[in-house]
């Protein structure tokens, strides 16, 4: 039996390492899955340890066998825990509903590692061969049981709202576990725990870890980017640069140098495709270059901001600030010949603290008829849109895709109507400075 423990402790070794040497998303979900990996890899060599001292219960001190079989069974606990801390933000994420049960299933964890600290270990010697017994091992039994049970009221209340490749990762993982945990309680001597939870976790990382599907999805989102950023409005240029030719045959002064220097400075910025991840203050840098150059060329746009000076080195997407200004400005502000004003906030959310939201309103003419419906749908199911390379909302799908890539399923894009008129486009982003 030892050897299979090694044997599984080999895979799951490997599959570390290749999870932690691959690019991959870094909020909530993924971290789980990470501590999940570790905590695995501890509970097999421990298993694999108790496979031996149990079956060598007349040389291994009593002892040093105490101490290993609690190390086993808490980890054991520990590892059914994580499994259902990360099913539950798998089922927050794609729901979007809080997640109700974490506090007891936290107090649970407290008394059931108790329990495996000081409850007395019992062991049964048959001719098949040795294995623990009795009510220490019983924390184990009934702590899967209460996960399980936790985990299968999430999968099944939430069903129809959880993508169908999700709910086949969670539906395996629970049934090769509750497989596993029969056949162990029916044949005590099979010692086959290891094997239940190294597939639960394969099940999960074979189809919502991988790190070839989230590299996948990392190029398929940069390349989308890249593209973005080529396709700055032709437009836009050569009327910046008639603008200039205009000043400087009118009045060979500074203003014509600022003009170059911002033009200049906004093309350097916008072409910077190194880092997934910028700080807030080097998005608005850019922002700002832009933004100087249309106030020039149209005299009577304002543009106003409102940015706490704390979150500045906030990280947040690369390159979504400009798509979202220019979209207001060519969809809300143009109609009135570029007269108004934008404003662009950036605030703590009020609701959670762990979260800001960025804000871009306008005083433009607001949405035509259906159109809120149709961006509303679109933002909505970004994740069956196929990447547009074409049409008015190219910049808006691209944006949200990629916060929600990069940021998770919690953040994202959204628009309302103002009462005054025009459209204010939200954000909400994570407040993490060390993505």
């Amino acid at each position: 039996m030892v050897r299979m423990e090694i044997a599984l402790l080999m895979i799951m070794s490997f599959v570390a390492f290749v999870y932690f040497s691959a690019e991959k998303k870094n909020h909530k979900l993924h971290k789980t899955f990470s501590i999940l990996l570790l905590v695995v890899i501890i509970h097999l060599i421990f298993d694999g340890i108790t496979i031996y001292t149990v079956n060598h219960l007349d040389t291994v001190p009593v002892l040093l066998n105490n101490i290993f079989h609690r190390i086993f069974i808490g980890t054991m606990v520990l590892v059914v825990f994580l499994f259902y801390e990360y099913i539950a933000i798998l089922i927050e994420e794609e729901t979007g509903k809080p997640r109700r049960l974490d506090l007891v299933a936290k107090i649970y964890l407290a008394i059931a590692e108790l329990g495996v600290l000081v409850l007395p270990v019992h062991y049964a010697v048959t001719a098949q061969g040795n294995y623990s017994d009795g009510i220490h091992v019983s924390v184990c039994y009934i702590s899967t049981t209460f996960y399980l049970i936790l985990c299968g009221g999430l999968l099944v209340s939430n069903w129809k709202q959880i993508d169908r490749k999700k709910k086949f990762a969670i539906g395996v993982a629970l049934l090769v576990e509750v497989v596993v945990c029969i056949l162990q309680g029916l044949h005590h001597t099979w010692l086959i725990s290891g094997m239940g939870i190294t597939l639960m976790t394969m099940s999960f990382y074979l189809t919502l870890e991988n790190p070839d599907i989230l590299r996948g999805e990392l190029v398929e989102q940069k390349m989308s980017m890249l593209y973005l950023k080529s396709q700055v409005n032709p437009h836009f240029l050569y009327n910046t640069l008639d603008t200039i030719r205009i000043q400087a045959q009118l009045n060979d002064d500074k203003p014509v140098a600022d003009l170059l220097m911002r033009l200049v400075d906004f093309f350097r910025l916008s072409v910077k495709v190194d880092r997934q991840m910028v700080a807030l203050d080097d998005e608005l840098e850019l922002l700002e270059a832009y933004m100087e150059l249309m106030c020039y060329r149209y005299p009577e746009l304002i543009c106003n901001y409102d940015i706490d000076p704390n979150l500045g080195g906030v990280l947040v997407p690369n390159f979504i600030l400009q798509p979202i200004v220019e979209n207001s400005l060519l969809h809300g502000l143009k109609n009135k010949g570029y007269r108004g004003e934008v404003t662009i906030a950036a605030q703590l959310s009020a609701e959670n603290p762990e979260y800001m939201e960025i804000q871009v309103k306008d005083s433009g003419s607001g949405f035509t008829e259906g159109a809120k419906e149709k961006v509303d749908e679109l933002l909505l199911h970004y994740d069956k849109q196929a990447p547009k390379l074409e049409g008015n909302s190219i910049g808006v799908l691209n944006v949200q895709k990629r916060i929600k890539l990069l940021c998770g399923k919690k953040c994202g894009l959204w628009y309302t109507e103002n009462k005054a008129g025009g459209v204010t486009a939200h954000m909400l982003l994570p407040v993490n400075e060390e993505m």
